[in-house]
């Protein structure tokens, strides 16, 4: 109990210590200067703050069609499990908007400490250790400025990455099943949080975690160990597959969905193999020239321009390789200064594992610029679905963070600091700052060969900037930069120097180092941890007159924004034709390359409205004819109506078999082409069609998110074509019987009836989900089982014998 309240007290230092670092936006009536936070995230959050206190706790078990977006949109139920993380809204409805975005964020990076405690804590570090090192991980620039980018939700599931290693750690030393279902358990939480990049790599991470365990188990057991070594490699075995049940309600949508999009299996991207282009994969590689910035943070520059102009003066914006970067890579000198420490004198399986990842984790960073990420690329599942490989540095920056705690603690141990070892280290601790110091002599004396050869980079102009003012500006900054990295790198050498040489701070050496580290980062983490008024209003929420009108409508026509985005009029429940997505559907995307306003394709998707302005309607009115007339005039906005527009369902008893897709779409593309008489299908009909001047009549009875209901009165053998998109979620009845859906017009849904009335329904309904879904409720209904039995038994044990 005494250990446990320690510990409790210790999360409570950590906590404080977060509390302090990050007060410039806790405590404020601001709101963190970040595009991501200013147009998306904030107005999500307001959302969530705003529904009713009793929808945080319902629960809609079942896939999401969108008929307000993109021409109706799913991921066939992925993203449903974001309805588990009920904390997320209770956060939101207890702390007052915007600074609770904030306070979200000091949440997760808690978490991570958190974590990164326990598991330095389960191999064995001391408390203090411990503490330092989750402190490295939550406020090391690498983690903190992610802030700067708004990047809320990728820290939020960065955060429960060392959870995963301390739950593995436990299980290999305990031996316990429950420990390896918890690694499941936490690794699906990770996941839930939507960004799969980092949760990905967590499982890559988790995976080389748990194979290094795993063989020097075996190499450990003593013989015969048959059994025990099968038991540990099924209980291994046991945390991917419980992983991929608990998450089945999202992974198995999502897998079927994206198979058919831009960046699937049959995308023709990648040399035909899927995933992205090798150029945009590995856009965001981090140069190798930029790992010199562990030394000297600032040694490319550290604000971004594209949350605005400079906060503050004298700062320069990142003038590195990259496209632009919005986060420092930054450690802090620290974890770098003790990593040695364990590799020199502690070289068990967890030194060897983080030196192992440490090193791996920076080759997969440099991406492009080693073969290592190529090799990934081409030869990895999943890997080529991914862009920005800099995104992998937190998985190298756990394993500093336990090293560190290892080194502050053979620092403590006096029968090793006399050793021949630990004096060749000290005087390496000691040499940087004199090498640096060279190097900023080297900056000043030679600064024209310096120039003659960075010329090139320091010239980048950025949008507010350029000349040779922009060059200077960058070269001082380099020369300042590395003024401080000399001051912060012999603070740190006469710390560890007077904790060798002598017994007068050895005690206080881990609280100075831990307070100067603060100082270290501190120092980045403040320039980018930016506040700026609130925004009144989001762009995107904004109703402008074009949306007030439009609003009025009926909801079974689409709109198709000309001159801004499409988002404001979904939001507000106003069906529109496309929406910017990364990803689309294949068939989708086609569709939208070939649009052509004077076809018939804007007709078979129902778009009645097109929305411009009023200088972009006067350019192009000449070629818009009497098809699209105006029908109404607000601010700056005109709204034009497509008098050609076809229902949301119609009858055709005339079709046309075509199977090659570029054919379809061109036939489609010709002005002749009239999709309210023919459909071009991909297979022959079922039933025999003869050409009728009126196949009959369609009434759309109900058309909501996930059903559709249609009552038909049929003259003869025909199609019935829906003006939404096929997509294989999709189940019909007519009739209250089971009918089969076909791809009509390349991209819309339909089904034969013979004469008579019938009454058709669509409801949506895909497999994936359903299965899915009882996987992930059945998954965590057994977690919690053996999590009773284990409590149970400890519980026992513990009481004794009576």
């Amino acid at each position: 109990m005494k250990a446990r309240n320690t510990d409790f007290a210790v999360m409570a230092g950590i906590l404080l210590c977060l509390v302090v670092s990050l007060r410039p936006i806790l405590f404020t009536d601001q709101v963190i200067r970040a595009p991501d936070i200013l147009n998306e995230y904030y107005w999500s959050a307001l959302r969530l703050a705003q529904q009713p206190f009793a929808e945080l706790f319902s629960f809609k078990l079942q896939a999401i069609w969108d008929i307000y977006g993109n021409g109706g949109n799913t991921l066939d139920g992925g993203g449903q499990v974001n309805q588990f993380l009920i904390w997320q809204g209770l956060l939101y409805k207890l702390l007052p908007l915007p600074v609770a975005v904030a306070w979200f964020i000091l949440l997760y990076l808690f978490v991570a400490a958190s974590g990164i405690y326990a598991w330095c804590r389960a191999v064995g570090t001391s408390r203090l250790a411990a503490l330092t090192a989750g402190l490295i991980f939550a406020l090391a620039p690498e983690t903190a400025t992610l802030i700067n980018a708004g990047h809320v939700l990728k820290i939020a599931t960065i955060s429960f990455a060392p959870w995963a290693f301390f739950c593995l750690a436990k299980g290999y030393q305990e031996k316990r099943l429950v420990w390896f279902l918890a690694t499941g358990c936490v690794l699906a939480l990770q996941f839930f949080h939507t960004h799969w990049q980092i949760a990905y790599y967590t499982c890559l991470a988790i995976g080389l975690y748990g194979l290094f365990h795993l063989v020097v188990e075996w190499r450990q057991l003593s013989q015969p160990a048959g059994w025990n070594r099968m038991r540990m490699l099924l209980m291994t075995l046991l945390v991917p597959l419980f992983f991929l049940s608990s998450v089945a309600m999202d992974l198995l949508p999502l897998k079927s969905w994206s198979q058919d999009t831009n960046r699937g299996v049959q995308s023709g991207s990648n040399q035909g193999k899927g995933g992205l282009d090798r150029e945009e994969a590995m856009q965001w590689s981090m140069p190798p020239e930029e790992l010199a910035t562990y030394l000297i943070p600032g040694m490319f520059g550290l604000s971004r321009q594209e949350a605005g102009d400079r906060p503050r003066q004298g700062e320069v914006y990142y003038w590195g390789r990259m496209v632009f970067t919005q986060t420092s890579s930054y450690l802090g000198l620290l974890p770098w200064l003790l990593l040695p420490l364990p590799l020199l004198l502690l070289r068990d399986r967890q030194t060897w594992f983080c030196a192992a990842i440490i090193v791996i984790g920076l080759l997969i960073a440099m991406g492009k610029y080693t073969p290592v990420y190529h090799w990934l690329f081409d030869y990895f599942p999943g890997m080529n679905r991914f862009r920005v490989p800099k995104m992998f540095l937190f998985v190298p920056l756990a394993a500093f963070c336990l090293m560190a705690a290892r080194g502050i603690d053979l620092l403590r141990r006096q029968e090793l600091l006399e050793t021949p070892v630990v004096q060749r280290y000290l005087a390496a601790v000691v040499s940087l700052p004199l090498l640096l110091g060279g190097l900023l002599t080297s900056e000043l004396v030679w600064s024209s060969g310096w120039l003659a050869v960075l010329s090139e980079l320091l010239l980048q102009p950025t949008r507010y900037q350029q000349g040779v003012e922009l060059a200077t500006q960058r070269w001082v900054n380099l020369i300042d930069e590395t003024k401080i990295a000399i001051m912060f790198s012999a603070g740190y050498a006469l710390l560890i120097y007077q904790t060798v040489k002598g017994d007068r701070f050895r005690a206080l050496m881990p609280y100075l180092l831990l307070i100067l580290f603060l100082f270290d980062v501190g120092r980045i983490n403040s320039s980018m941890l930016v506040t700026t008024s609130l925004p009144q209003t989001n762009r995107r929420d904004h109703r402008s007159p074009a949306v007030e009108y439009l609003a009025a409508m009926s909801k079974e026509y689409r709109v198709l924004p000309l001159a801004s985005g499409s988002e404001q009029y979904a939001l507000h429940k106003i069906p529109v034709l496309f929406t910017s997505m990364p990803v689309q559907k294949r068939r989708w995307q086609e569709y939208l390359d070939a649009l052509s306003l004077q076809s018939a394709l804007p007709d078979i998707m129902n778009v009645r409205w097109l929305v411009a302005d009023e200088k972009q309607y006067e350019q192009n009115k000449g070629h818009l004819g009497e098809r699209y007339p105006v029908v109404f005039r607000g601010g700056n906005e005109v709204v034009l109506e497509n008098r050609q527009v076809l229902p949301k369902a119609w009858l055709v008893s005339q079709v046309k078999v075509e199977t090659d897709q570029l054919q379809r779409l061109k036939q489609m593309q010709d002005l002749s082409f009239d999709p309210s008489r023919t459909a071009l299908v991909e297979s022959a009909p079922p039933l025999a069609l003869t050409s009728a001047p009126k196949p009959g009549e369609v009434r759309l009875e109900r058309y909501e998110g996930e059903r559709l209901s249609l009552s038909a009165t049929v003259a003869a053998n025909s199609l019935l074509v829906v003006g939404e998109k096929y997509h294989n979620g999709w189940k019909a009845t007519i009739d209250s019987k089971p009918s089969t859906i076909v791809p009509v017009n390349h991209i819309l849904r339909g089904v034969y009836l013979t004469p008579g009335k019938h009454t058709v329904e669509f409801c949506f309904d895909p497999l994936p989900f359903k299965i899915g879904k009882w996987l992930t409720l059945g998954s965590f209904a057994l977690f919690g089982v053996v999590a009773l039995r284990e409590w149970w038994l400890r519980r026992r044990d513990n009481a004794g014998p009576a």
